[in-house]
């Protein structure tokens, strides 16, 4: 059998910074609480810190990796019981709580069939009083929406525009409005232009903005340049953080998920070869030994919560690299591990080009994954995902052979002190895809 993880991570906490900084909140009904730490990963004793209570969260593109961990870790009551006592769960396509995987939890509402591009701005606002007859007591926004387009242009076009109709529509209907959560990522340093990089590692949050033509393309820069300008004068404020590839559980399918077709792949590797076999890196040298930062859903959404209620210090536009450690890995150290999950034993790449990429592997094996799907009663429609990016994972595998890990001392700075390894990151998404029936 393979070992299991908890779905409820226990993370670890890194060293606190020398220097103490105010992180309390502003004036609100306050409850002293301890930081929840699990005591086996108790490495420093937990600091007391002062919550906000009763705060309500709107989530939108709750069913994407970060939005679902979001919501999961607000019902799961982090940081602290109380200190959110409703959240919003706003998704493109209809979720039900089952599918969802969320537990059942009368803060819950659970909210689709907004199009945040349709119609005036007066009738996308009239559309969001009505589905969220409540969205005047909204106090915390959590933007992860997101609308994939084969053309660059066409994609950064409505990236903008959903996040200025979205925050032009909050600013009106949301009186209590304190904080936007606005998550980019870092492409924005360059690591997609491959041979052409050229940021010194570790990346950090006060390097240049990529040079012309390549920053045409990244479409957060003209949303942070929006939301730069319309919070001026405001009474809320807003920050930007910046995950590299985020490996967590996807209920609705994903089109940028490397957990969810890397678990096909893995699960269907044992069908065809059985178990305590041998599965090659399906990657080249390059990015086997490339240096990274794993950025896990759960600690990234904690992350995002954690800076959201810290507005006097992580508000006013401030920039945040995240991820679940400030130590480097890479897939040398991760790969052995991860094909363990599944009791296989996992080696090194081969040669420049895989012989098995996990696309190819699933279409020439797809007949095996259909019995799987038979024998297991798995959910079809995983394998072989129509929302799902082609040639999403070599980007990942294959064309990310050079160093780029993340410093993430500025977040740290202001008192955010856990990480999570390698196994807590993986182990955790794969046990709850197979909860999902999408993996046997």
């Amino acid at each position: 059998m393979a070992p299991q993880f908890t779905t409820r991570l226990g993370f670890h906490r890194v060293g606190l910074p020398e220097q103490e900084l105010d992180l309390r909140p502003e004036p609100t009904t306050q409850a002293e609480i301890p930081t929840p730490i699990p005591k086996h990963f108790r490495c420093f004793p937990p600091r007391a810190m002062t919550y906000p209570q009763g705060k309500r969260a709107l989530v939108f593109g709750a069913s994407g990796i970060t939005g679902w961990a979001v919501v999961n870790e607000i019902l799961h009551d982090y940081p602290a019981k109380g200190v959110f006592d409703k959240v919003v769960a706003l998704t493109n396509r209809p979720l039900s709580l089952e599918v969802s995987q969320w537990p059942a939890d009368k803060r819950l509402e659970i909210v689709s069939g907004i199009d945040i591009l349709k119609g005036t701005q007066e009738h996308l606002e009239a559309t969001i009083k009505s589905k969220i007859p409540d969205i005047d007591t909204i106090t915390h926004v959590y933007y992860y929406a997101f609308k994939p387009q084969p053309d660059v242009q066409a994609e950064l076009k409505d990236a903008v525009d959903m996040l200025t109709r979205t925050t032009i529509a909050l600013d009106r209907l949301a009186p209590k409005l304190e904080f936007i959560n606005l998550q980019t990522g870092t492409k924005q340093y360059g690591y997609y232009l491959r041979q052409d990089h050229y940021f010194p590692v570790p990346l950090k949050e006060n390097l240049p903005r990529l040079k012309k033509p390549f920053a045409d393309d990244i479409f957060y820069y003209p949303q942070v340049d929006f939301l730069t300008e319309f919070s001026k004068g405001k009474k809320w404020t807003w920050n930007e953080t910046r995950p590299d590839m985020i490996i967590g559980f996807v209920c609705n399918l994903s089109n940028h998920s490397l957990a969810e077709i890397m678990g096909v792949y893995l699960s269907l590797w044992v069908k065809v070869y059985g178990r305590d076999s041998e599965v090659p890196f399906p990657g080249n040298p390059g990015s086997w030994v490339a240096k990274h930062n794993e950025a896990g859903a759960d600690m990234i959404a904690r992350q995002n919560i954690f800076t959201s209620l810290h507005p006097s210090t992580c508000g006013h536009g401030e920039a945040f690299n995240t991820g679940s450690n400030p130590q480097w890995h890479n897939w040398e150290q991760k790969w052995p591990q991860i094909a363990a999950y599944f009791g296989l034993k996992g080696t090194p790449p081969v040669s420049e080009t895989p012989k098995h990429r996990p696309r190819d592997f699933i279409d020439e094996h797809f007949d095996e994954w259909l019995a799987l799907e038979k024998e297991h009663g798995l959910r079809p429609g995983v394998a072989k995902s129509e929302v799902r990016q082609p040639v999403f994972e070599l980007g990942q595998l294959e064309w990310t052979d050079f160093d780029r890990q993340v410093d993430m001392t500025k977040l740290q700075q202001v008192g955010f002190t856990e990480s999570a390894e390698v196994m807590e990151i993986w182990g955790t998404c794969f046990d709850r895809m197979r909860k999902a029936k999408q993996i046997p």
